[in-house]
């Protein structure tokens, strides 16, 4: 099985391959209103405070997005990395009102490392990169996510689910499911 830290490693080593190959950060992305670096700050910005809430874990702060999306984006992960792979916070519980206790590794994996694996697709799709995602990790997540589908509406952060294929890819689903016209392309 793997665990969160190796997870983590290989989820955030795609996104990183998307972020060294990006050249416009003012791309459109796919999220309304957002481009690259938006992508970029929301994995950067949201997470830290996340974490720090639920557990008192302060990740060190990196470069600012607005000056240099890529050094903060790979300050960022590796950082990530770092809580993660650090046996000390192995045994660390992250308290959230909405989600009660969660293990520090299986709160970063189930909520971070998730978002960071569907941003991936925002990230190649605003940049004209490689957007495939791997299929089993898709149809799990989509699993795991459909039973939920009025929670996450409800929550703010997925927007009004769009419709695809019974048969389509799994990752065309998840896409759809997350809020993401899967046929989305940049201006």
């Amino acid at each position: 099985m793997t665990t969160p830290a190796d997870h983590h490693r290989e989820v955030a080593d795609g996104f990183t391959r998307r972020v060294d190959a990006t050249t416009d950060w003012d791309a459109p992305a796919p999220v309304d209103g957002w481009t690259a670096r938006d992508v970029v700050g929301h994995l950067v910005d949201w997470f830290p405070g996340f974490l720090e809430a639920g557990t008192g874990i302060r990740l060190a702060a990196g470069p600012s997005v607005d000056d240099d999306p890529v050094a903060a984006w790979h300050a960022h992960a590796a950082a990530v990395q770092g809580l993660l792979d650090d046996p000390a916070y192995a045994g660390r519980v992250l308290t959230n009102p909405h989600i009660g206790d969660v293990p520090v590794p299986e709160a970063v994996d189930r909520f971070y490392t998730a978002d960071v694996f569907m941003h991936t697709w925002d990230l190649a799709r605003a940049t004209g990169q490689d957007e495939t995602l791997d299929a089993e990790t898709c149809a799990v997540m989509l699993a795991g996510m459909e039973p939920m589908d009025e929670v996450l509406r409800a929550s703010g952060q997925y927007g009004p689910r769009v419709e695809v294929a019974a048969d389509a890819d799994p990752q065309t689903k998840l896409i759809g499911f997350i809020g993401r016209d899967p046929d989305w392309r940049a201006p």
